[in-house]
C-alpha cells in the first residue's frame, strides 16, 4: 500500500516542491543521486571505475513538454559523453536514456524528435567508444520505446534495451530480443501500473522476473540483469551456469548508493557488475521511485529527517 502511495505522488506538482525545498533534502538525495553536473557525474564513474565496476549514466528528467527542454537534454547526454572520453572512461562507462526527456511525450512529432534526439546521443556514444541504453517508462510508452530502438538498431545494433518483469507482456518482449548483439536489461518495473497490464504482488513479480531470465540466459543476446534481491541474484547466477554461459556473456546491475557492498563483491568475485548513476537538478520522481522500491529506502529517508531538522 505504501509503495502505491508513494508512486502515486511521485508526480505531484505540490509535493515535489515541497520536498525540495526541504534542506533534508541534500542529504537522502546524495545517497541516491551523483550530483547535478557532468563533472560531479564523472568524479563519481572514476571512484567507481577504480574499484573494478562499470557504470552507466542517466541525466534525471522525464516527461519534457518543451522542444527546447528535450533538446538542452540531448545536449547534456553530449556534453557529459565528451567529458567521459576525456577523462578515459568510456570503456567502463556508458549512456542510460529516457526517451520521454528527449521529445517522446511532445504532442505530434514527439516520437519522430526523441528518435533524432537519441540517434544524436548514440552518434555521439559511438564516436566516444561506448554505447547508450534505452530507459524504459510506463507501459503507455511501451509499444513507442520498442520502436524508437527498432530504428536506432539499424544503425546502432549496440543499443542497449530494458523491459521491466512486472508488465504482463515482458516475456514475450525478451523472446523478441534475446538475439544475438542483443544488449537486455531485466529490472522489475518502478512505476505505479493497472492490474490488467502488471503483475502486483512481489510473489507474482519474482516468478515473471524468473522467467524473464530464464528466456534471456537462454538466448543469444547479453542479458544485463538489473536487481538487488539476493535470490534473485542467485538465481541469476545459477541460470547462467545451467545455460553454459561464461563471465563477461552477462552482466549484474544495480543502482547508485543501493548494496555498494554486494556490487564489490560480485567483482571481486569476477562478475561484471554494472552501477546506475543518475545525475542532475530533475531529481525528485526518481528519489521517490527509489523510495518506494525498498521498506529500508523509506526508513533512511525518515531518519535524516529526524536527525537533520
Amino acid at each position: 500500500m505504501l509503495r502505491r502511495v508513494l508512486l502515486g505522488v511521485s508526480r505531484s506538482p505540490q509535493i515535489k516542491k515541497a520536498v525540495s525545498a526541504m534542506p533534508v533534502s541534500s542529504g537522502i538525495v546524495a545517497r541516491f543521486v551523483a550530483g547535478e553536473t557532468a563533472p560531479e557525474a564523472v568524479l563519481a564513474t572514476e571512484k567507481l571505475v577504480s574499484n573494478g565496476l562499470n557504470v552507466t549514466l542517466d541525466h534525471l528528467g522525464e516527461d519534457v513538454t518543451d522542444i527546447a527542454a528535450a533538446t538542452a537534454t540531448a545536449d547534456a547526454y553530449l556534453t557529459l559523453l565528451k567529458q567521459l572520453s576525456a577523462a578515459g572512461l568510456t570503456a567502463n562507462a556508458e549512456v542510460s536514456v529516457k526517451l520521454s526527456a528527449v521529445g517522446q511525450a511532445l504532442p505530434g512529432d514527439g516520437e519522430k524528435i526523441a528518435l533524432e534526439n537519441a540517434r544524436s546521443i548514440c552518434h555521439a556514444a559511438r564516436n566516444a567508444g561506448t554505447t547508450v541504453t534505452l530507459d524504459m517508462e510506463d507501459h503507455t510508452t511501451t509499444d513507442s520505446t520498442l520502436s524508437i530502438l527498432r530504428e536506432l538498431r539499424q544503425d546502432f545494433p549496440e543499443t542497449g534495451a530494458v523491459l521491466q518483469a512486472y508488465l504482463r507482456r515482458t516475456e514475450a518482449d525478451c523472446v523478441d530480443l534475446a538475439h544475438a548483439g542483443s544488449r537486455v536489461r531485466l529490472c522489475k518495473g518502478a512505476y505505479k501500473e493497472p492490474e490488467s497490464v502488471a503483475f502486483q504482488d512481489k510473489r507474482s513479480v519474482d516468478k515473471a522476473y524468473v522467467r524473464a531470465m530464464k528466456v534471456l540466459m537462454n538466448g543469444a543476446g547479453y542479458p544485463m540483469i538489473a536487481s538487488h534481491d539476493p535470490r534473485l541474484i542467485a538465481i541469476a547466477g545459477s541460470l547462467a551456469d545451467r545455460a553454459g554461459r561464461e563471465r563477461g556473456s552477462y552482466e549484474y546491475q544495480m543502482l547508485f548508493g543501493i548494496r555498494p557492498e554486494e556490487q564489490l563483491r560480485l567483482a571481486r568475485d569476477g562478475q561484471t557488475v554494472r552501477v546506475y548513476i543518475p545525475y542532475g537538478e530533475d531529481w525528485y520522481g526518481y528519489l521517490v521511485r527509489r523510495l518506494a522500491e525498498r521498506p529500508a529506502n523509506l526508513q533512511f529517508f525518515a531518519r535524516s529527517l529526524i536527525s537533520k531538522k
